[in-house]
């Protein structure tokens, strides 16, 4: 879990709230449910506009690496590379193929497939790099969908703020209906550069700090399966692979 992304949230809006009372401010004339609706609702109706739907899914589906990235075990992808290099070295490529049947990261699984089938290492390399374009792109593009949102956002609070100036013009000759409607409009422009400095851009940068330590992961193991198929020694795959800082 990345605890971080939990304790920033809760210092960013901790100090926006807690500076509010400091203020003399009450926390209820932050909470405008008429504001919120406007600058979400004008958000996501945006982002759903500019974006298409298969990316826009996997946007969904990659959201929760914000707070739980996936697990990225060098050491332990090290280990497994170089026993693979040592089967290989006694058994043959030949010998990794129960491995290969029974590897759960399909990018490795797709890795040794090409070993067990005698590939030359070039190709192995060009297969597994296209590969690993393709993840690393719609992955990006998935997190360029908050990116796109953290831009949207404030643009959007400025409309929900001119909204409630309309209102409040409209209602000049009620002063009962002027402290409502210049609420929701501050209130909207709070939203809206709120959202998009304090969860959709940082998120956005999270989740791409994330794909590219993964897209390294897989690098390394690109390497390693190079390795093995050029028939270099396991000492030196292992030095070599040691030297990814992930």
């Amino acid at each position: 879990m990345d605890v971080l992304t939990l304790v920033g949230l809760l210092l960013a809006v901790g100090a926006i709230v807690g500076g509010n009372i400091m203020e003399g401010g009450h926390t209820d004339s932050l909470i405008q449910l008429t504001a919120f609706v406007i600058v979400m609702g004008g958000t996501l109706g945006s982002i759903m506009v500019q974006t298409p739907l298969p990316t826009y899914m996997r946007s969904l589906k990659i959201l929760m690496w914000a707070i739980l990235p996936p697990k990225v075990a060098q050491q332990e992808a090290i280990e497994k590379i170089v026993n693979w290099s040592n089967i290989a070295r006694k058994e043959g490529l030949l010998g990794l193929e129960p491995l290969a049947e029974t590897e759960p990261e399909p990018f490795a699984k797709k890795g040794l497939q090409l070993l067990v089938d005698g590939s030359e290492p070039e190709t192995i390399r060009g297969i597994l790099e296209v590969e690993l374009d393709s993840i690393e792109y719609h992955d990006t593009q998935a997190a360029k969908v908050y990116e796109g949102m953290g831009g949207y956002c404030p643009t959007i609070g400025i409309i929900g703020a001119v909204m409630g100036l309309i209102h409040v013009m409209n209602n000049l000759a009620d002063p009962s209906k002027l402290g409502p409607g210049i609420a929701v409009a501050f209130v909207a422009t709070i939203y809206g550069v709120g959202l998009s400095n304090i969860v959709f851009l940082p998120v956005a940068n999270k989740l791409k700090a994330s794909i590219h330590k993964q897209t390294k992961f897989r690098e390394m193991i690109i390497e390693g399966v190079i390795a093995i198929a050029e028939g270099e020694n396991p000492r030196n795959i292992e030095t070599k692979l040691n030297g990814y800082h992930l």
